[in-house]
């Protein structure tokens, strides 16, 4: 069977056919608000047509199916990652700093992006521009590209996998009705029972120690992102230093 041309090689409005009563942006927005209320499971191809009124072939239309419709989602959601246009403030800290917070709220507005996580995902316009502009703050540091590719994807990771426990505590909490800190005091009976054997100092130093200054998510997020643009900076220059030293990275 031929392949299909590239999502964003094909022309937005179908070139055969009768013209569908919406366009592809509205087709997008519509996934969204679905997938944004009820989660992925929710969208199906049918369901979305039944939400634009129209019949359940006319998203074929755009699309091959769901996976090509996803990629539209997210590349719509990309965009609210993105610095705006004349919005730079020279300074790589800062700009890495909103990356991230950016990042962190649209995936909190849209949460089954972080279903989704870090999978393989397409290159499209918008994620071809958050490139642009990450490497851009990056490449004032003087790193290596591949060096700048790694920087970037441990920003990445750093948003998916924190944003991932909070959605968690999140679903836990509706499943169970039970707040974290509902949900840890009915630990306490086990974990006293540990820290008075006395078999687990570390442990034990924790119970007693963690929370006095990092008290909730907000704080151990920021604490994170903090450690990272530490690290990177303490990376800085690389791309000079191997030139010295005749390396190739």
């Amino acid at each position: 069977m031929k392949e299909r041309e590239n999502l964003w090689l094909r022309p937005e409005q179908p070139a055969r056919g009768p013209r569908p009563r919406f366009g592809r942006a509205e087709m997008t927005r519509a996934a969204i608000a679905i997938a944004d209320a009820e989660g992925l499971a929710a969208l199906s191809m049918r369901r979305l047509a039944a939400d634009l009124d129209a019949g359940p072939m006319s998203p074929y239309s755009y699309i091959t199916g769901k996976d090509e419709l996803i990629e539209l989602m997210v590349d719509a959601v990309t965009a609210e990652f993105l610095r705006p246009d004349g919005a730079a403030c020279g300074d790589w800290r800062t700009e890495l700093r909103g990356l991230a917070r950016r990042m962190r709220s649209a995936m909190h507005r849209h949460p089954w992006l972080a279903e989704i996580g870090l999978r393989r995902q397409a290159a499209s316009p918008n994620r071809i521009r958050l490139f642009e502009q990450v490497l851009g703050v990056l490449d004032a540091l003087e790193l290596s590209m591949d060096a700048m590719l790694t920087t970037m994807i441990m920003i990445f990771v750093h948003v998916y996998g924190f944003v991932q426990i909070e959605l968690a505590d999140q679903e836990a909490q509706r499943r169970t009705g039970l707040e974290l800190s509902d949900w840890m005091r009915r630990q306490l009976p086990y974990i006293e029972s540990v820290v008075s054997a006395g078999d687990h100092p570390m442990f034990a130093r924790m119970t007693a120690e963690a929370g006095r200054t990092l008290t909730g998510f907000d704080e151990r997020w920021e604490y994170g992102l903090e450690r990272l643009l530490d690290s990177i900076q303490g990376s800085a220059g690389g791309r000079r230093a191997a030139g010295e030293a005749g390396s190739p990275v």
